[in-house]
């Protein structure tokens, strides 16, 4: 164990030196400095213990202190550290063609960094793609309010994320947005299914408002995770691809969050049996050991980037996509949630979170679990009458109580104002039995110590 000396000067220099992601600077609570994993719980400098309710940032799917996936990557480093992918090398090839087996279609993928990575290329393909199909006034994108989609200027402009955009406008233009599938906000008297409809239909409405002609593409998560796990009703996605294939309009599925077994399937769109046009994949790809992220791309929309014209070719490269040791790692990271039945597991481990925690709709504070696959979200009113959202202070300590007792959990932060209310509960799906037994003691624990406003 680290001494507190040792402890303080670690947060010292972080202080000096170090700019924190998504963090306002906080002279009185220090950053916790993480020092090792193992399974699903984390250690800091002090030697306390976590369990990582969040799974890092919901990729660290196989959990931490895999010799394999380290090993896999050391072998890789010794033979070919590196060589871009204007040429190739194995561990890509091999994983291209696992993927393919994966999404269970016929896709070309392109290999970048990031979950941003991987839907910047997913738009310029689409723009690119229309542009040599004959159809060049179709460059706008629609997404939903609420969702998250990166944090490059492209990516950022597709997210309906309001508080995560301020002080960065203007973005890239020609992202259009609509309603969000939420089903505990729908009118009073309809159906979920009847709102679902109603919302994929808001998005037909905008082609058709817009000009068919002007848009490339739809993009949406299986659920809107990150802006407070917004699962639909199972008529809307295959609604929303009936009216892409209508109009023409390329489907972009983001699976950053969503993929390698989250949702309960493989990939999250596959609990709603549709075909993407275009798949967009990062976080549990490698586990979040390696950067790593893919845009798979239907194999006849690739076919329309042969041309032998100057500009017919795909104008887009990236250092250190495809890296040869993150490629053997996530192949690697595959092999293990194949063999461990990982898939399956959290399934297994979803339907037990979910059951195991409905006795807290019965909490004054809770308006709204909603799970999907081994991830959970709970809304947190103020008064279940007027669904007024319960106050970020209130939110906050919710989760520090929950800290206290050993147990990292997340929120929505930072996305719509006044709607930053939602726990995220997303867990390795490599978690045991009693990682999950102590999840939900600490969880129930905290929330009974709450009191109401």
């Amino acid at each position: 164990m680290a001494g507190n000396d040792e402890t303080k000067d670690w947060v010292t220099k972080d202080r000096d030196y170090l700019w924190h992601a998504m963090s306002p600077y906080n002279e009185q609570v220090p950053p916790m400095v993480v020092t090792g994993g193992q399974g699903s719980w984390i250690t800091d400098s002090t030697g306390k213990r976590y369990l990582d309710g969040m799974s890092g940032l919901w990729c660290v799917n196989v959990g931490y202190g895999r010799e394999e996936l380290a090993a896999a990557a050391y072998e890789q480093l010794k033979a070919l550290a590196y060589y871009p992918l204007t040429q190739s090398h194995r561990p890509a090839i091999q994983l291209a063609e696992k993927l393919n087996e994966w999404l269970e279609g016929e896709y070309v993928i392109f290999f970048s960094n990031s979950g941003s990575d991987a839907n910047e290329t997913a738009f310029k393909i689409a723009r690119q793609y229309h542009q040599q199909n004959g159809e060049p006034s179709r460059y706008k994108f629609i997404s939903r309010y609420r969702a998250y989609h990166g944090s490059s200027m492209g990516a950022l402009a597709a997210t309906g994320q309001a508080q995560r955009k301020y002080m960065y406008e203007p973005l890239g233009g020609g992202f259009l947005h609509v309603r969000p599938p939420d089903s505990y906000r729908r009118p009073e008297g309809m159906s979920a299914e009847a709102f679902s409809l109603f919302c994929a239909r808001e998005i037909e409405e905008k082609i058709v408002w817009e000009g068919k002609e002007t848009i490339a593409g739809v993009i949406v998560e299986p659920a809107i995770t990150g802006g407070g796990i917004l699962v639909p009703h199972p008529s809307y996605l295959p609604e929303v691809q009936r009216i892409c294939v209508k109009h023409n309009v390329l489907l972009i599925i983001d699976e950053v969050i969503c993929g390698f077994g989250r949702s309960g399937e493989k990939f999250g769109h596959m609990n709603f049996g549709i075909k993407p046009d275009i798949v967009t994949m990062a976080k549990g790809l490698t586990s979040g050991y390696l950067p790593l992220s893919a845009t798979a791309v239907r194999k006849d929309i690739y076919e329309q980037f042969k041309g032998a014209g100057a500009y017919d070719h795909f104008r887009h490269i990236n250092t250190f996509g495809g890296n040869p040791a993150a490629c053997a790692l996530a192949l690697k990271n595959l092999e293990i949630m194949e063999r461990e039945g990982l898939v399956e597991r959290s399934r297994a481990l979803g339907q037990r979170l979910e059951e195991q925690t409905a006795e807290l709709l019965q909490h004054p504070f809770t308006g709204d679990l909603r799970s999907f696959g081994f991830m959970l979200g709970i809304e947190l009113v103020a008064d279940k009458q007027t669904k007024e959202p319960l106050p970020l202070a209130a939110v906050g300590k919710i989760i520090a109580g929950c800290k206290a007792k050993g147990l990292l959990i997340g929120k929505n932060g930072d996305t719509v104002a006044g709607f930053n209310n939602v726990l995220t509960i997303a867990p390795p799906l490599s978690s045991t039995d009693d990682d999950v037994d102590f999840l939900l003691a600490a969880l129930k624990q905290t929330m009974e110590e709450v009191k109401p406003l």
